[in-house]
């Protein structure tokens, strides 16, 4: 188990993380969700001990990462969000380097990376640096997984890669928590919070929430209303200033405003944006989305 307690973090007048606590559970896939800048990096750089924290304690399976630091390194696999093998080595060298650096032969964990690995072994002779943005993925969450280690920190890795390599990458990730290593993914994507077993909200350098995705959603209170209107520009500001507003953002082709009251109505909110001088409207009550709930979340 992983236990991360009150853990403070600052970087002169910037305070990156403040008082953040959680806990991760054995053989967990566990999501941590947030916007860029909200202090997820910096909090994955203290959880595998490359950055010690101003104040708060993180502990894996016993071991404190500052105090046992090297025991720490060795139970743990890091994708950082940059690609940071080494670009002029071929991608075989690169697994076998990773291996040697743990001590193990890649033909002893094989097993654990082979459906990860099969996508880019055609290319193993190709130096790293010429591979694609999602070949370079696989062969990073390779190198992460070679040695065997119980947890699996993830940092941002479907940042900048097409969709078919981001439903791929999350397949490889059921497959892994199948192995047995416990796994940490920090993604600004809420598409793929739902794929977590649980997942925190992190704002700020604040936890919001914590739950399973459908818990969360589940437990929305406030009501969510689709609009469309022919001045689409201005209309999340309009929506805002609507006296039972929370919350009014775009969302693709609609503008999704949230409200606390139960008793508002399509037809309410049509006829208030009417008197706002707009036209063709739409609105439509609508199920929340993960999304909807932490942009809830993040304005209370």
């Amino acid at each position: 188990m992983i236990r991360i307690a009150n853990v403070c973090k600052s970087f002169g007048a910037v305070q990156a993380l403040n008082d953040v606590s959680f806990e991760v559970k054995e053989n967990e896939l566990f999501g941590l969700i947030g916007p860029d800048g909200a202090g997820k990096s910096t909090l994955f750089r203290i959880l595998i001990s490359l950055m010690t924290p101003d104040s708060g304690t993180v502990a894996l399976w016993g071991l404190d990462a500052v105090r046992d630091y090297k025991a720490v390194r060795k139970i743990i696999g890091y994708m950082p969000g940059k690609f940071s093998l080494y670009e002029d080595l071929t991608v075989e060298e690169n697994l076998q380097f990773f291996a040697s650096v743990f001590g193990v032969t890649v033909e002893e964990n094989y097993h654990l990376i082979e459906e990860v690995y099969s996508h880019i072994a055609p290319f193993r002779k190709r130096p790293a640096g010429k591979l694609s943005g999602g070949m370079k993925q696989k062969l990073a969450l390779s190198c992460a997984l070679i040695h065997k280690p119980r947890l699996l920190a993830l940092d941002e890795p479907t940042t900048g890669v097409d969709a078919v390599s981001r439903k791929e990458f999350w397949e490889n990730l059921g497959a892994i928590r199948q192995a047995g290593v416990t796994t940490i993914v920090a993604t600004p994507y809420m598409d793929e919070a739902a794929l977590c077993d649980r997942i925190a909200f992190i704002n700020k350098g604040r936890i919001l929430s914590i739950d399973t995705p459908q818990n969360i959603v589940e437990r929305t209170t406030q009501r969510i209303f689709a609009i469309r209107a022919a001045n689409m520009r201005t209309l999340p500001a309009l929506c805002r200033s609507l006296p039972e507003a929370i919350a009014a953002y775009s969302f693709g082709d609609s503008v999704h405003l949230a409200v606390n009251s139960h008793h508002t109505e399509a037809d309410g909110i049509r006829q208030q944006l009417t008197r706002l001088s707009c036209e063709k409207i739409t609105v439509e009550p609508i199920a929340p989305t993960i999304e909807d709930c932490f942009i809830i979340t993040a304005k209370n």
